[in-house]
């Protein structure tokens, strides 16, 4: 039987994730909390549990021969080198900008009148190439985490993250003012895996989407 490697992100995609790997019969039959490489209920599908930004990674050269990923993370890595075949509907939230709550950037609308804007976020290429497609230019600044702090104390004028509840923006005082798009995990999956294992993939692909994925 052909062996496929399945990258999953760790966090809240593979939290979401293990219900529909259960449904599928490739639940992880390992310590995940402590193995970064899994064998699954399927002896023939193993699982590798990785930091979200690296699965495009992953995938892409073949480490992997498919993977669970955020939207986001695959519009900031470059999706052109993968297949994305299907969108999972698992872990939605949105990509937003938001401000300080009364502050002058808290009103939606271009920017072009106001002075240069600092964006802090950890999706540079996606804030990029939102604004640029307005004409407008922003100096970006990079950041790993703790993204509602650099607007409170002075580092940015906005930032760019991820949006679930919007709790987490209202208890630090900041607000939406632009959604720039949806995300939920997709899978995606190795060209060269594709058409040497295509068989075993597209029986695995057929079957999540006969689940609703």
């Amino acid at each position: 039987m052909t062996s496929l490697t399945l990258a999953l992100s760790k966090g809240r995609i593979l939290e979401d994730s293990l219900p529909l790997l259960e449904k599928l019969g490739l639940a992880p039959a390992g310590d995940i909390d402590r193995l970064l490489r899994v064998p699954s209920q399927d002896p023939n599908v193993h699982l590798v549990i990785i930091r979200p930004a690296d699965v495009p990674t992953y995938v892409e050269h073949g480490a992997a021969d498919l993977g669970i990923v955020g939207k986001d993370v695959l519009m900031e890595h470059g999706g052109d080198a993968l297949y994305e075949p299907l969108d999972l509907g698992i872990a939605q939230c949105r990509l937003s900008i938001a401000a300080v709550k009364g502050s002058p950037f808290a009103q939606p609308g271009p920017l072009a009148a106001r002075k240069r804007i600092r964006v802090a976020t950890k999706y540079p290429e996606i804030t990029r190439r939102h604004f640029a497609a307005r004409g407008e230019q922003v100096e970006i600044i990079k950041l790993y985490g703790s993204m509602e702090l650099a607007p409170l104390v002075g580092l940015a004028d906005l930032i760019v993250d991820l949006v679930a509840t919007g709790n987490t923006l209202k208890a630090n005082g900041l607000v939406e003012t632009e959604i720039i798009c949806q995300v939920s995990a997709c899978m995606v999956v190795n060209k060269a895996s594709m058409k040497m294992k295509h068989a075993a993939l597209r029986d695995l692909l057929t079957r999540m989407q006969s689940l609703g994925a």
